[in-house]
């Protein structure tokens, strides 16, 4: 139960981290929201070292870390985006579908996929089909958009499980550094081709270094919890973070959905965390 209690918390935080940045999304450039929150949360990463441990990592995990650090930042880039401009309760879902990347990652090494994950698929796409031909239906260009991000975003979150699980020891101290140092460096790089207006950003700095903190924190207790419990029960908390974004959606932007969509929602989350259990 304190294994479960811990990974739910670190869906809450994630959950949230993704509502504001989100939000924030729609109010300043993406690249601004990243260029703050990415490094409060490296700086916040490096002060909890002590915390949750860190044991060597070889330089070839290093570099994997990095690589799911970049995955990460273009992933939560997407996200943003795809909030920003469709419905937060259609996106969050079919973002969190990302889980099955590390799945096809295991069966193109020759692993055997677990009957729960295979099961666990039909919901997941048949919530995402609800999804996107719902949202599809009220604008088509923007929902397009979205949706497409969305998928995008997913993509990118796969990538950085699957980097992320390649790297990580037992205390992921320095994986988890090493995965925000290459979200930070690729943020950098962005902002130095795309130059984005950045004179709104100090208004909203508070908000941003919360998004980064909450972001960390959660990475952190999913560590935590994945030492306290059997990774099918913590990876089944942690996959919960979409319900607390649409939760977020639903009471603060007052966003409404048809009861249709509402199912494709429900088969969406059931189906990841089927996937994320079976993993």
């Amino acid at each position: 139960m304190l294994a479960l209690a811990i990974s739910l918390a670190s869906a809450f935080s994630w959950g949230v981290s993704d509502f504001l940045g989100g939000l924030q999304s729609r109010r300043l450039p993406v690249l601004a929201v990243l260029a703050v929150s990415q490094p409060a949360g490296l700086l916040l990463i490096a002060a909890l070292i002590p915390v949750i441990g860190a044991d060597p990592l070889s330089a070839d995990k290093l570099a994997i870390a990095f690589v799911a650090g970049a995955a990460s930042l273009g992933g939560l880039g997407a996200f943003y985006a795809a909030m920003a401009m469709g419905t937060v309760s259609v996106v969050a879902p079919i973002a969190a579908l990302g889980v099955v990347v590390p799945v096809a990652v295991g069966i193109a090494a020759g692993e055997a996929p677990n009957t729960v994950q295979l099961i666990g698929l039909i919901p997941a796409m048949a919530g995402v089909v609800i999804l996107s031909h719902e949202e599809d239906s009220a604008d088509s260009g923007v929902a397009r958009r979205a949706i497409a991000l969305a998928i995008v975003a997913g993509l990118g979150f796969g990538i950085f499980f699957t980097g992320l699980d390649a790297a990580a020891t037992d205390r992921p101290g320095w994986a988890i550094l090493a995965v925000r140092v290459g979200g930070v460096t690729t943020v950098a790089a962005a902002l130095l081709v795309a130059r984005p207006p950045l004179d709104r950003v100090s208004a909203a700095l508070g908000v941003l270094v919360l998004i980064g903190a909450f972001d960390v924190l959660a990475n952190a207790l999913f560590a935590v919890a994945s030492t306290k419990g059997v990774l099918p029960v913590v990876a089944v908390g942690g996959s919960m973070y979409p319900a607390f974004t649409v939760a977020l959606a639903h009471g603060v932007l007052g966003e409404r959905l048809a009861a249709v969509q509402w199912t494709g929602v429900f088969l969406a989350l059931l189906g990841v965390a089927m996937i994320a259990a079976g993993s």
